[in-house]
């Protein structure tokens, strides 16, 4: 399972990331260009709306995981703060919510996916397109499944590994990162 797990990391950090990463920029780039033509030069093409809220939500999409695999992203931990502070049993009740707060989400995800096929499916069956009928809708919304996915799999082996980590068993260390982004 760990040679598993290093091979999804590796996955993530080198292959997933560097897409996002790569979107995100190109997206960027497309944007600064949209403003120059159409404040200097004086005209825009109606596609390039599109292209830019698409694309760059592509890339937020794919990154997801990438979030959840360094634990970067938004959570709620309040409640298991104050419960790890009232000693050992708060700490275990505390540990016990994560791990609830994992499962849901395994769950929650993988039930976003599994209904979300079926509305890519139709998009592409009905040609649905953005608004200025450039592109067809479908891939966006793929991407945003194979986003929730990979997101999936990742609190998979985190739900994995944070039960064999309360069971006494070694287990890989998270990459975490670090504060102020470096």
């Amino acid at each position: 399972m760990e040679k598993a797990y290093e091979v999804w990391r590796w996955i993530q950090e080198r292959v997933v990331a560097t897409v996002a990463a790569l979107l995100l920029l190109g997206t960027t780039l497309l944007a600064l260009l949209e403003v120059g033509r159409r404040y200097i030069l004086g005209f825009s093409y109606e596609w390039q709306q599109d292209a830019v809220t698409f694309f760059l939500l592509s890339g937020v999409f794919l990154y997801f995981c990438v979030a959840q695999l360094t634990r970067s992203h938004l959570s709620v931990t309040v409640l298991p703060e104050v419960l790890a502070l009232a000693g050992p049993r708060g700490k275990a009740v505390a540990e016990g919510i994560k791990l609830l707060a994992l499962g849901f989400s395994v769950v929650f995800l993988a039930a976003v996916v599994w209904w979300g096929i079926p509305e890519v499916e139709d998009s592409l069956k009905y040609e649905v397109r953005t608004e200025s009928l450039y592109f067809p809708l479908w891939p966006f919304l793929a991407v945003l499944l194979a986003g929730f996915a990979f997101m999936a799999v990742t609190m998979a082996f985190q739900l994995y590994f944070s039960i064999q980590k309360l069971r006494g068993r070694p287990v890989p260390e998270e990459p975490v990162e670090k504060e102020g982004g470096h």
